[in-house]
């Protein structure tokens, strides 16, 4: 192999969350794809790498944000990507990833080959107007065309008020890409700086609260001011006070992600 695909930040946030913490997971399950999960699911995690033959018979490796299997009363696979800026390319990034995956579960009997593509959805962490509601792989065959759809969330389409309500924290760490285009005035104003902060304060408080009362676990609520706060220092990498300030109040006791590897 030749070429390794480097990850931003961002996206070893997601893979960490997704790959590390069920009950994080699940709400996002059922946000994206409607389904019902109730928590006491079993979920089953596949390989995250896979390799593409690129011309000269040199391989790229290729990691993929999130692929499982949910197993309640039916089994269902999923396949999730995290993207930070929209250029156009992820629908053939997920369509490559994707029948690398269906083959993961095919099933040949002398005759006919079988495969099954995951369910699949991409998490905007950044959009805009012209970023899809929906996305839509079609596929043409000798046989005929077939087509499936991409799911898609957006960070922008949710308050801090929905996340709690739904208990959609795995989305927590990535809010402040809703706030990334004033993280300039909240750097230089004193006032705006105080509003951020209290945000900030209040995720805090509630997230404690949800874990004394047995909402969240302790683990989960660590595992998510840790990562929000990495989030936070790598966006708001050229304002200085905002990192400081959003750090004291979600840094604080630093979870040992040696003990996660």
């Amino acid at each position: 192999m030749d070429n390794i695909i480097s990850n931003t930040p961002y996206d070893d946030v997601y893979r960490t969350m997704f790959v590390e913490d069920d009950e994080l997971v699940l709400p996002l399950l059922n946000e994206v794809f409607g389904e019902h999960y109730s928590g006491r699911e079993r979920i089953v995690r596949y390989s995250n790498e896979h390799y593409d033959l690129q011309q000269g018979g040199a391989e790229d490796k290729r990691i993929t944000d999130g692929f499982l299997e949910v197993i309640g009363r039916e089994r269902k696979r999923y396949h999730l990507e995290c993207e930070s800026s929209p250029d156009g390319s992820i629908i053939i990034r997920m369509f490559r990833y994707g029948s690398q995956l269906a083959l993961v579960d095919s099933v040949f009997d002398g005759r006919k080959l079988k495969i099954s593509f995951p369910r699949a959805a991409v998490v905007f962490l950044r959009s805009n107007s012209n970023t899809p509601d929906k996305l839509k792989i079609e596929i043409g065959t000798p046989g005929g065309s077939v087509s499936y759809d991409v799911e898609t969330l957006k960070i922008s389409g949710y308050t801090i008020e929905e996340i709690f309500e739904k208990k959609l924290y795995f989305l927590i760490p990535f809010y402040i890409f809703n706030l990334e285009k004033d993280l300039k005035e909240y750097e230089t104003d004193p006032i705006r700086m105080e509003e951020l902060k209290r945000l900030y304060v209040s995720i805090d408080k509630r997230l404690e609260e949800f874990a004394q009362k047995g909402k969240l676990s302790a683990y989960s609520r660590q595992l998510i001011k840790d990562l929000s706060n990495k989030v936070v220092q790598n966006i708001a990498v050229k304002y200085e006070q905002v990192r400081k300030e959003i750090g004291d109040i979600m840094g604080g006791q630093v979870l040992d992600l040696e003990i996660i590897r």
